[in-house]
């Protein structure tokens, strides 16, 4: 930061605030409530971002950094709300998108990055007119601060995307003909943020009641003071035609304003603003998914700050605290699934497919509780989500998979809030190992389940959408035949890919292979599998079953013979019930897999796909699928329009 001397700053102080009330009147507050906001913004960015890469058949989850949750916040006395941040923050660029910042580059350049061209263009709209028509004050003192121009040369570099907005532009260009001219007004914009001529104009004063009108005074009186700073910098400078002396100065003036903001505390008024927001826009029933980086153990339903001892010797799954309750986990440190859903009143019935399920009575003092880690990390949909009131709420927390060391994402948890007077602790279900090691009592025998087999297929490509199809009796160009693809026109995936992505095709694909015993084809989130006619095709002379699942849940599992169809329906729907019944071999593959039970039912069809046909997929086959990187296009048989 530019050393600049306390007699600079009050020559410069009464300007620079007769500056602002002319600027004050005419910046819009939409853009500035969102200039005002990005304290909050900062506080709330989405530090578990998941990010997938490829690697073979496999999906790899990358792991998110280790960044906390800020707790502390100057104005914001509501723990709730600081988790929360601003009510209508919104993430940050992605890393992969977001502008790196150089040695070379000024912090206030960097933050005028960050920010919406539209938000700029609309701010450069409004106070282009207002800063031509403004006659900066002479302060010859100003340029003693600025490293010297670089040679006349008449040529000048900066990086610029076609899509930056003007005022961008323009002030990349000011800081190429006249480099500190940026850092200067930054510098300058801090230190008069305190002085006694200015610190008035920067109060947001009482009329401002709601959150919107909050942050857009709090924005535009700081968007004032920069803009102020900026007109007054510029103007003792020189500077070649070139370059628009009122986009840049603006740009510089809003860049200067964002890097502040940034850093600025909220202004007192804030808090209670928001939680009044939060208030009266809240509804139930509400649910939000998310994962919380677990340590030593756990993670928690938390108002405050997390406890460092908790015991679970009581129920071996749920300890009440203070501000909230702890949950055990299997896993010791690493990323849990976790849905919460917070509700009006009870729910009507306990909730089938969970191993252990606890229900507790914990009191709010304050209201808007997270799902937070003992780092205070957490999902940004899973924070500050109870009801921003306190109250007495009881919580019923149900698990799953915490004694499956052998693959850690089968570990889910979902915790159930709802408004309820004080009452005993309910176990509704106690099954696992760890529940009764922690319990002290004996663990009891649990049979692996005949889906555990196919759990690879949650880590691969086929884990959100998929139909596998597995033919006996059958060639592999009748399988494609089946289909409606021509086996004498095989193609590559990407190719057939990038097709779909450029929407140069829309036509589906199947990739095929001859496992020995039986035929396989699998299509990524496609589904002509599990239709009628695919199926009798495929099967006249043999068996065909296959399996469909998509990321909205939907599903369907379908299984032919001698080319007729003998059942398909949606696992686990009472509806399908006396069609499995009704043949033999189906009610077979189908005996005992629990298909009314939700957990891993797209797993459990693979299952009762092998016992019919005799044959399940494999993570080598997909590995063999990948590698060979063909398909086929399918083009639909006139019989199936």
């Amino acid at each position: 930061m530019l050393d600049v001397p306390d007699e600079l700053i009050d020559e410069l102080a009464p300007p620079v605030a007769a500056g602002m009330r002319l600027l004050l009147g005419v910046i819009p507050t939409g853009p500035a409530a969102r200039l005002g906001r990005l304290r909050a913004s900062e506080q709330a960015r989405p530090d578990t971002q998941q990010t997938f890469v490829r690697a073979g058949h496999q999906r790899v989850l990358l792991p998110p950094p280790r960044q906390p949750v800020s707790t502390s916040s100057e104005s914001a006395k509501i723990l709730g709300l600081r988790r929360l941040g601003a009510l209508h923050a919104r993430p940050g660029p992605r890393v992969a998108d977001r502008h790196i910042l150089t040695p070379s580059e000024p912090l206030g350049l960097a933050a005028l990055r960050e920010l919406a061209a539209l938000t700029t263009e609309r701010l450069l709209g409004a106070l282009e007119m207002t800063v031509t028509g403004l006659e900066p004050a002479e302060v010859p003192g100003l340029t003693v601060y600025l490293p010297p121009p670089p040679p006349a040369s008449g040529r000048y570099g900066f990086a610029s995307a076609g899509n930056d907005s003007e005022a961008l532009t323009a002030a990349l260009l000011l800081d190429a003909v006249r480099p500190g001219v940026a850092d200067l007004v930054l510098a300058l914009a801090g230190r008069l943020a305190v002085h006694p001529a200015v610190v008035p104009h920067l109060v947001v004063p009482p009329d401002a009641a709601d959150e919107q009108a909050v942050a857009a005074r709090h924005g535009q009186a700081h968007l004032a003071l920069a803009v102020a700073v900026a007109h007054t910098v510029v103007g003792n400078v020189q500077i070649p035609p070139l370059a628009d002396r009122t986009a840049a100065t603006v740009g510089v003036g809003i860049g200067a304003a964002a890097a502040v903001l940034g850093q600025t505390p909220m202004p007192p008024a804030y808090a209670p603003a928001l939680l009044n927001k939060i208030r009266a826009e809240y509804l139930l029933p509400r649910r939000s998914f998310g994962s919380v980086r677990v340590s030593r153990h756990r993670f928690g339903l938390i108002e405050g700050s997390f406890p460092d001892t908790v015991d679970f010797a009581g129920n071996g799954l749920v300890a009440v605290v203070d501000g909230g309750a702890v949950i055990r986990t299997g896993i010791a440190d690493r990323p849990a699934r976790v849905q919460l859903t917070v509700l009006a009143e009870e729910p009507p019935e306990v909730a089938s497919g969970w191993e252990e399920i606890v229900e507790v009575s914990w009191h709010a003092a304050e209201g808007l509780a997270s799902v937070l880690g003992p780092d205070g990390t957490s999902a940004p949909p899973l924070r500050a989500q109870t009801p921003p009131w306190p109250g007495d709420y009881r919580l019923r927390v149900h698990a799953r998979g915490r004694d499956d060391r052998d693959d850690p994402d089968a570990e889910t948890y979902e915790l159930v809030v709802w408004p309820a007077p004080a009452g005993p602790e309910v176990v509704h279900r106690r099954t696992d190992r760890l529940g009764h090691r922690l319990r002290g009592e004996p663990e009891p025998a649990r049979p692996v389940r005949p889906e555990h087999a196919y759990r690879w297929v949650r880590r691969s490509l086929l884990s959100e959408a998929a139909t596998v199809t597995v033919t006996t009796g059958a060639t592999v160009e009748e399988v494609l035949r089946a289909f409606g693809a021509d086996p004498d026109r095989p193609e590559s995936i990407r190719s057939i890919e990038a097709d779909l992505y450029a929407g140069d095709s829309n036509l589906p694909w199947v990739a095929v292979l001859d496992a020995g015993p039986a035929i396989l084809a699998v299509e990524y989130n496609g589904f002509q599998g599990s239709q009628e006619s695919v199926l009798r095709r495929a099967s006249a002379r043999c068996r065909a079953a296959s399996m469909f699942w998509n990321v909205n849940t939907l599903m369907r599992l379908s299984f032919a013979e001698q080319g007729r169809l003998l059942a398909a329906f949606e696992p686990g729907m009472s509806a399908a019930e006396p069609e499995v019944d009704a043949e033999p071999a189906v009610e077979a593959a189908t005996a005992g897999l629990e298909l009314a039970d939700h957990v891993d039912r797209h797993l459990k069809g693979l299952v009762a796909v092998e016992r019919f046909t005799g044959y399940g997929i494999t993570a080598a086959d997909l590995d063999r699928i990948t590698t060979t990187g063909t398909a086929f296009r399918i083009i639909p048989v006139v019989d199936d329009l």
